[in-house]
């Protein structure tokens, strides 16, 4: 796999599509902390970490609305890719829907949100956009 933020991304977006509960993606401490920055926004309802095996799996609990029964997460986009890097100083740091959603920033203080990323003036890769 050369792109495992893609492959994390598309589990994701599948799994709402086909209005599963609970997903389990492969573990990596990037998809860790991704899935604690979706829980911190409000994107999903829980998660936990299992180790089995090496490598270990992230368990994740989707949030849905009990009535109209939609999803959270509207749309997922991956931005930097292995083939296109995308960087951003914190002046130029992307805003998603003018504020609504989030962009996901991996920097040299650790992966956060982009409006996490301007309060401490430090720029980065831009991983995705979550709204």
């Amino acid at each position: 796999m050369t792109d495992p933020i893609a492959d994390y991304l598309t589990r994701l977006r599948n799994a709402i599509q086909a209005k599963h509960r609970v997903l389990e993606v492969p573990a990596s401490n990037l998809k860790k902390e991704i899935t604690k920055i979706l829980l911190d926004k409000g994107y999903i309802l829980n998660y936990k970490f299992e180790e089995d095996g090496p490598q270990g799996t992230i368990k994740i609990a989707l949030k849905y609305d009990p009535i109209n029964k939609v999803n959270a997460i509207k749309n997922l986009k991956r931005v930097s890719t292995p083939g296109l890097r995308k960087y951003v100083g914190y002046k130029e740091m992307p805003k998603v829907l003018n504020g609504l959603g989030v962009a996901i920033v991996s920097t040299s203080k650790g992966v956060m949100t982009d409006k996490e990323a301007r309060d401490l003036k430090v720029g980065g890769e831009v991983l995705c956009f979550i709204y």
